[in-house]
């Protein structure tokens, strides 16, 4: 069972997909989860987002954890099509909960109140990519699904 699931080739496209759209997520949840960047931290989030926006506390919970340990496990690509599927759950939520009815832009101006779903459409494109194709090369995904026994030219794919 878990072959299937770690299973990926040695792909330097996917390493790259993977690390950026973690690497780009983790700051997200570190506001959330520590307060870090200007963050809330656990506790506001958790309150801020049950109480003055009316998602379930469990969802909320799901939110920090996804945003934090997903994109943790999509950068050092660990149980990689877990953490990709936690940030493209997290993904469709914001966009649908949050964001969509801002539209498709970013706010970069500031004009506007809101952003739009652009960044959520990249954040799941990506994660799709890696639900799909696993974590590439250099992951601890492939790693651990090497097969030891296998000749070098059976490794390589």
């Amino acid at each position: 069972m878990f072959s299937k699931l770690l299973k990926t080739k040695d792909d330097l496209k996917l390493t790259l997909i993977r690390v950026v759209a973690g690497g780009v997520m983790l700051p997200h949840g570190m506001q959330k989860l520590l307060g870090r960047n200007g963050g809330a931290g656990f506790t506001r989030t958790m309150q801020n987002l049950s109480k003055g926006v009316g998602i379930p506390t469990w969802l909320v919970f799901l939110v920090i954890v996804a945003e934090s340990f997903g994109a943790l496990g999509m950068i050092l690509g660990l149980f990689s099509r877990i953490a990709a599927f936690s940030v493209f759950a997290d993904m469709i939520g914001a966009a649908l909960l949050v964001n969509i009815h801002s539209g498709f832009f970013m706010n970069w101006a500031g004009t506007r109140k809101g952003e739009g779903i652009e960044y959520h459409l990249l954040m799941m494109a990506m994660s799709l990519a890696v639900m799909i194709w696993g974590g590439g090369a250099f992951s601890v995904d492939r790693a651990l699904s090497r097969d030891k026994y296998a000749s070098p030219a059976a490794r390589r794919d």
